[in-house]
Parts: C-alpha cells; structure tokens; sequence
C-alpha cells in the first residue's frame, strides 16, 4: 500500500510519463526506439502499480483513494482493466443467497450507490457491470436451469422458462431506475434477449407440443378411470344422412347406446383442462414477441377448442344423442338432461376463460374475429346437438306419460257401471302422468338457465296438453265419467301450473272449459260454447267434446248443440 507521499509522487511520475508517452508517439522509431521502449516500459510499469494500487485501496474499502487512483489512470490506456477489476472485485461474495436475481439486485443497488464516488463516467461503469452480470453470471445461470429439462421434461422446462424470464425482466426493471447512459431500455433489452433468444425462437412449438400432449393424457386419464373405449363418431356420408332422418323421425337408425346414465362428462377434466391452457395463455403472453402473440394465443386456443371442445363435450354430446331411446321404449333413462346441464356449465367456464384470458391477447389483432367466428360456430354446432337431444327427450317423456295412460287409464273410469257409487276424484292414471310430470319439470329446471327453461318448458307443455287433449278423445262419458274427467284435467292443469308458462296453463284452461261440455246440461250447451274461454274456438272442436257424451246420440242432445 502506497502512503500519501508515495501516491503524491506516483501521480508526479505518472503525469510526467504520461507526457513523455504522447511525446514518444511523434518520434522516429528507427532513431529512437530504444527511448520509445524505455518509455513505453516505464508507462507500462506505472500502469501495473497504478491498478495495483486500486486494487488493493478496493479491497480495503477506501473510496476516496480509488477515486484519486482512477482519475490517474482515466489518461492511461489501462483505465477500462480498472475498469474491470472493480467489476470483477464487486462481484466477490456477492452471490451468497439461494436467489441469484435477489443477489444481482442488490449489488447493483450497493454499486449505483458507490461508483459515482469513484469514476468521472459513473454510468459507463454501471452499465458494464450490469452487462457482466447479465452475459456472465445469468446467462451461466439460466442455460444450467434450461438445458438439463429442455429434452426431458417439457413441462418443466416451460416452467422454468417462464420464471426465469419473469424474473430476469423484473430485475431489468429495477435497474432501469439507474442512470445507464442514453437508451437504457434498448440496453436492456439486448442483454435480455441475447440470453433467452436460442429458448424464445421456439417457445410455442414445446408449448403447443406440450398442451397438446397434457390435454390428450387428461381425456385418456378420464375415459380409462371409466373403463371407456372411445368411440369413433362418424361423420360424412351416409352417418350425416342417417343423422339427419333420425332428427326428423326420430327412427333408431342403428343401436342405441346403454351409457348407464354416464354423462361421459367431467368437470374435474373440464377445469383441468382450462388451468393448463390458462397457464399456456400466460407464458404465451409473457415469451411472445409482441408481434406472434395473437397468432401464438390463436393456437393455445385451438388446442383448447379441439380437446374441450370437440373430444370431451361433442363426444359426450354425440354419444348422449345415441343413448336417447326411442320414443315408445318403457321405463326409459332419460339422463340427457344431465348432459345438457353439464354441457351448460362447462359453457359457462369456458366462455369465461375465453373472456379472462384470450381476448386480452387478441383485441387488437386480426386474430378477434377469427377466435370470436372459432367460439360462434363451435357453440353453434353444441347448441343445435343438444336443441336436437332436448327434442328426442321431450318425446320420449311424452312417450313414458303415453304408457302411464295406457296401463293405468280404464274405460269403466269415465264411464262407470255404478253411477251412484263414485267417489268423486281423479283417476289413477291422472295421478301417475301428474307426478312424472312434475318430476320432468323439476329436473328441466335444474338442468337448464335463462330463457332456456321457460323454451323447453313450454315446448313440454304444449306437448303435454296434446297428449292429454287426444287421450280423452278416447272415451266415451257418462255424466258421472264427465265429472271424473273434469276432475282429471283439474288436476293435470293444476300440474301445468308449475311450468309457470302463461301459455301452457291457458291451454288446460281452455281443455277443462271444453271438458264441461261432457257434463252441462242439453238446454245449456249453446250458452257454455258462447261463453268467454270457449267463444273462439273452432266449433268442430267443440263438436267433438260433445260428441264423446254417452248422451250425444238422444235426439234432444243433438237439436240443443245444432
């Protein structure tokens, strides 16, 4: 360590020699190269001691004699080695923690503090530590992180990807708080990108590639806990044509499936699913030039419509289309119900993450209207398969209450062998169809939302209301029958009213007006067809009500309706 006297002395020598040096530079080489060298020697020599004396003054902590040292050497050719030196002997013990961006954090905060008390260019010392750091130590960092699961472990290695991006891009920020010179976000910019450039220029392929593989392992996952062997849905050709007779006629072209109520739906693999793409659209967002990013969020997307979209729902849809039974089967599982509640739901999340987590990537892209033209027809194709199923479901709930009647509804019930001995109430058959009934309606409600319900709610009614209305076109009614039959529709429109559809229970208001008809007396039928429910009605509809009275053949029947 040199004492103040002997660095008074060294500056005197060094300003001298640094004279003799530029002097050297003018003179002939031939004539006085041995002057030159010894000059040269000598500068060379003073330059050592010089940073030497840095060095050591560093390592002391004496800021104040680095600082005179550095402004000697600012004139020698050696000022960048001292350069280096600090940033070399800044570094030492810096790295002591777990974190290594924490670490670099902090010696650079410690550094900014420090250099402008040392160097007359603080932020070209600043800015070449940083580089160091960046080029050196990180990028030693993150190729160790990466390269070990870049082969092996797709899903690790995006991981890390990410975090390290993350955190290297946090640290950047940080420092860019720090007077680096001119452009320090270019700066900084440059030094991020020459360490992840080689892990970015392919980044979504190991993503797509990874999505795809996770999301296919999912869906197999599920269908083998259900010990399920997918089946193929066909499609084209004679399937499409098959397809759409069986819409039509609702004809079993083909074996209907027993799926045993499985929906074939899961909302455990629904979420699984959409947390692997939420996770994708993030590191998507985060890795992507800012120019491939709505074309990389396109994909993610694609993957999540083909593997949510089309082998989970369509498939659970088609194959609940073909568990359907036909309209007059008995007893049959009317589970696709359960599907389209399921299907509703997953809609629901599926809309959301479309919302939360694409739509931000794509705004203000070309790529919005093709990911919103993507979501429209999928939903399309969705909605128009369960319109179908809810269709086919509503049959053959119209087909079970047929059964009912059928098994349960006597002749001798509206047209009874002892007309002084009945009990006057509704007829088994009434009570059977009435509680099926609710139980439908019960189940529609729960399974659907929205306008939805009050849609299919009024289509069963007005299914229902036929059914009843051309049962009791069956039969004949003695007066005390009538009553039985009033009674029936008492009770089935006291049913309707739970659909709490306007409609529907206007429709068995009008059938138990028509059904008076079976009981009125002969001189008062014209004054009930006139009245208020029955007015506008076709009279042929009127006709036949009155024509099913055991009565209707008495000639005074006949003159009082004529």
């Amino acid at each position: 360590m040199a004492t103040t006297a002997e660095l008074f002395e060294i500056k005197e020598a060094a300003d001298i020699i640094q004279k003799l040096h530029l002097i050297a530079q003018e003179l002939p080489f031939d004539r006085f190269s041995e002057v030159k060298s010894k000059i040269a020697s000598k500068y060379h020599d003073l330059e050592c001691q010089l940073i030497q004396e840095f060095t050591s003054a560093q390592r002391r902590g004496e800021i104040s004699r680095m600082r005179e040292v550095a402004a000697v050497l600012l004139h020698f050719k050696g000022y960048s080695h001292c350069v280096d030196v600090y940033i070399k002997q800044c570094q030492e013990g810096a790295y002591l923690r777990n974190d290594i961006f924490e670490d670099a954090g902090i010696l650079c905060q410690r550094v900014n503090k420090q250099v402008g008390d040392i160097f007359s260019n603080p932020e070209t010392v600043l800015a070449k530590l940083i580089q160091n750091v960046f080029e050196i130590k990180l990028q030693s960092f993150v190729k160790e992180q990466l390269e070990e699961c870049r082969k092996s472990d797709a899903e690790q290695y995006l991981k890390n990807l990410y975090d390290l991006y993350t955190r290297t891009t946090n640290l950047s920020s940080k420092l860019m708080e720090f007077n680096l010179g001119t452009d320090k976000q270019t700066f900084l910019s440059k030094l991020i990108k020459s360490i992840f450039i080689s892990y970015l220029e392919n980044y979504i392929e190991v993503e797509t590639g990874y999505l795809k593989s996770r999301s296919a392992m999912i869906l197999q996952r599920y269908y083998d806990s259900k010990n399920h062997q997918k089946r193929s849905i066909g499609t084209g050709g004679i399937q499409d044509l098959k397809e759409r007779i069986r819409q039509r006629t609702n004809l079993p072209l083909g074996p209907s499936i027993d799926t045993h109520g499985e929906t074939f739906l899961s909302q455990e693999v629904v979420v699984n699913l959409l947390q692997e793409t939420k996770q994708a659209f993030e590191r998507c967002h985060r890795l992507s030039d800012p120019s491939d990013l709505p074309r990389n969020a396109f994909r993610i997307f694609t993957i999540l419509v083909e593997f949510l979209c089309i082998e989970h729902i369509d498939y659970a849809l088609e194959t609940g289309l073909a568990g359907i039974p036909s309209s007059d089967s008995r007893n049959a599982n009317l589970y696709f119900l359960d599907v389209v509640q399921q299907a509703n739901t997953i809609f629901h999340l599926f809309d959301k993450q479309f919302n939360d987590h694409l739509m931000p990537l794509i705004s203000s892209s070309p790529k919005l209207s093709e990911c919103l033209q993507k979501k429209k027809e999928i939903i399309e194709q969705m909605e128009m398969k369960l319109d179908t199923g809810i269709d086919r479901t509503l049959n053959c709930m119209i087909g079970q209450m047929k059964h009912i009647l059928a098994a349960e509804q006597k002749k001798t019930d509206f047209k009874p062998e002892d007309e002084n001995n009945v009990l006057i109430q509704y007829t088994n058959a009434c009570v059977k169809v009435c509680a099926y009934v609710r139980k439908q309606v019960e189940k529609i409600k729960n399974s659907m939302d929205g306008k939805n319900v009050d849609t299919v709610l009024m289509e069963l009614g007005v299914r229902f209301h036929r059914l009843i209305y051309e049962h009791l076109q069956q039969y004949s009614y003695s007066c005390m029958g009538g009553m039985l039959a009033i009674c029936d529709v008492a009770e089935y429109r006291k049913c309707a009213k739970d659909f709490k559809i306007p409609m529907v229970l206007h429709l068995f208001d009008t059938l138990h007006a028509l059904c008076n008809l079976l009981v009125v007396a002969p001189d008062n039928l014209k004054q009930v067809c006139s009245g208020e429910q029955l007015a506008n009605l076709d009279k042929n509809i009127l006709h036949s009500f009155v024509q099913l009275r055991a009565d209707y053949r008495s000639a005074r029947l006949a003159r009082h309706f004529s």
